[in-house]
């Protein structure tokens, strides 16, 4: 044969490589794994970023048949949020195309989203001088504005010079008492109120010890006494800003012709959506970004911020990994550099390698029975026999559920750090043994820095998973709504006993438990944006640790 057909042969021979086709197959399944990734995240991001975005407001005029059979207008306003098709009768029935308008009002109207066949639609206008006003209650207002009336009497009308001024400065000062009525609350009051409940703690505790009761009483009376005046002082304090925020009202009319009042102490912000510029949309846009992540949730969830939420997730989250690190590590080290390896080294690993199989909610049945309830319990009866039969730590709160997170992700960061510490060369090793160095010496200087790298793989992998979970938090300590948060100015300023609120159970609950499920829907998809962007983000300042710390030691162990 001559070396032309030897090479006509030969390439035909690597056209038909056996297992080409198979790169082929894997790499189409690989493109589309990666496309349906991107496709599910920007529909998360175009959504999740779209609730921030500030829309126009349409008017429609619609005609409508009455019984008595002549036409009529009716008028409703709102914010286009989709346009679909609704079949009539069977699937193959007529298509008619239909509207959903966001129309806010809720306490007029009874509902905040209308769907309008397109059919009935007579005129749409994008009035100038409509008003979209967020309250604190019953969501949004849309509707004009008539006049404004101040706590001394004066009356502004819509159409004065100053009007809109005015109006913003009188939210502002609602503001400004709304935050100071919740630091005088949540703040000055709580503090007292702890101190109260601390000295009744005190009495009950003697009285449970066999003490002399009346003697204690009679030397917490004073404080008491001071306590209680205090309390009172500041009580008035705060009631006489609630009845002050009652003081200026705010006059407005509907689309529909009903006309009422609104208290500006009600009010968070206001804007006229259809003489929104550019620039003034992009300024809102971040504004509202800032409120979503610094304001608390109102309205069962579906309005407001998340912070207390953010704020949890994130301080679980640290907790959870101070915990299983170290616990992970020392577990590793001690498999693969002291156990002797044998029958019951290996049934370990097995071991260790299922439970990182074992579904979350079987974890969260175990911390509720073994945390919450055995160890929280012991806690309560020997610490704090004085406030049973109402639990401390015998119920769900931050600690147990950043253990349960814990245990639940030692698996992952123990099988990693085994691999971390095994990929470091035994001529390091034996390099340092030969130096002189003892056992634990090699182990502290040239093993540990040389896997930290892959040990902090672990700890990411751990984080990712830790900080998205939903099942056991649910029996563990997360909640629907907590009303102070796990760290505060009151000591000891850090409580791990506190329930606490989590991004991934208030998506759950906004989805699947919230009573409008409409309302519910922009803030699913910006909650579930905020809880990618979470987790990003911690995995980004772990990766950058990483990537520092193996170039540090990339000529040693690797």
């Amino acid at each position: 044969m001559s070396k032309f057909s030897q090479k006509i042969g030969g390439s035909k021979r690597e056209r038909s490589a056996p297992g080409e086709p198979m790169v082929w197959f894997s790499g189409m399944w690989l493109a589309i794994g990666i496309l349906m990734i991107v496709f599910l995240l920007s529909v998360i991001v175009v959504n999740g970023l779209g609730v921030f975005w500030p829309k126009a407001v349409v008017q429609v005029e619609l005609t409508e048949a009455s019984e008595a059979g002549w036409k009529q207008s009716q008028y409703f306003a709102g914010e286009l949020h989709k346009t679909q098709v609704r079949r009539v009768g069977s699937a193959d029935g007529e298509a008619i195309p239909e509207i959903q308008l966001f129309v806010g009002n809720r306490d007029v109207y009874g509902f905040g989203f209308k769907f309008i066949d397109e059919h009935d639609v007579l005129q749409r206008t994008f009035p100038k001088g409509i008003l979209l006003v967020e309250r604190m209650e019953y969501g949004d207002l849309i509707a004009f504005p008539v006049k404004l009336q101040l706590a001394d009497g004066k009356v502004i009308e819509a159409g004065d010079q100053g009007f809109d001024e005015e109006l913003q400065r009188a939210v502002q000062r609602a503001s400004d008492r709304r935050h100071e009525i919740t630091h005088l609350e949540r703040g000055e009051i709580g503090r007292v109120n702890q101190k109260m409940e601390r000295l009744k703690m005190r009495l009950k505790k003697t009285e449970l010890k066999g003490g002399n009761v009346k003697q204690v009483a009679a030397e917490t009376k004073l404080e008491q006494d001071e306590l209680q005046e205090r309390y009172e002082k500041m009580a008035a304090e705060a009631a006489g800003l609630r009845a002050r925020q009652k003081e200026e009202t705010f006059h407005y009319r509907l689309v529909t012709g009903e006309q009422g009042s609104l208290e500006l102490g009600g009010v968070v912000c206001f804007y006229y959506p259809n003489q929104l510029s550019t620039w003034t949309k992009l300024g809102h846009f971040f504004s509202s970004i800032w409120g979503f992540l610094s304001e608390e949730p109102r309205e069962a969830n579906t309005e407001g911020g998340v912070f207390p939420a953010l704020f949890g997730t994130f301080v679980m989250t640290l907790i959870m990994c101070i915990l299983v690190v170290p616990i992970g590590v020392v577990a590793a080290i001690y498999l693969q550099e002291y156990a002797k390896q044998g029958l019951v080294v290996r049934l370990v690993r097995i071991a260790v390698n299922n439970l990182a199989g074992v579904p979350s909610i079987v974890y969260g049945v175990f911390g509720l029975g073994f945390f919450v309830y055995m160890m929280g319990g012991s806690i309560d009866s020997l610490f704090y026999p004085e406030r049973l039969p109402t639990p401390t730590f015998g119920t769900g709160g931050l600690l147990w559920a950043s253990l349960t997170m814990a245990l639940m992700t030692v698996p992952v960061v123990i099988v990693s750090t085994e691999e971390a510490l095994a990929s470091v060369t035994r001529g390091m090793r034996e390099a340092s043994l030969a130096a002189g160095a003892s056992k634990w010496q090699t182990i502290q200087h040239i093993v540990l820095p040389g896997g930290l790298p892959g040990i902090i793989t672990g700890m990411i992998l751990a984080m990712a998973r830790g900080a998205g979970e939903v099942a056991p938090l649910m029996l563990v300590g997360v909640v629907k709504l907590a009303p102070t948060l796990p760290l505060d100015t009151i000591a000891p300023y850090m409580h791990l006993e506190r329930k606490f609120m989590h991004l991934g159970f208030h998506i759950y609950d906004l989805g699947f438990q919230s009573p409008d499920s409409e309302a519910a829907k922009p803030m699913v998809f910006a909650t579930t944006l905020l809880l990618i962007a979470l987790v990003v983000v911690l995995n980004a300042a772990a990766i950058i640790v990483r990537e520092k710390l193996r170039k540090k030691y990339s000529s040693g162990a690797f």
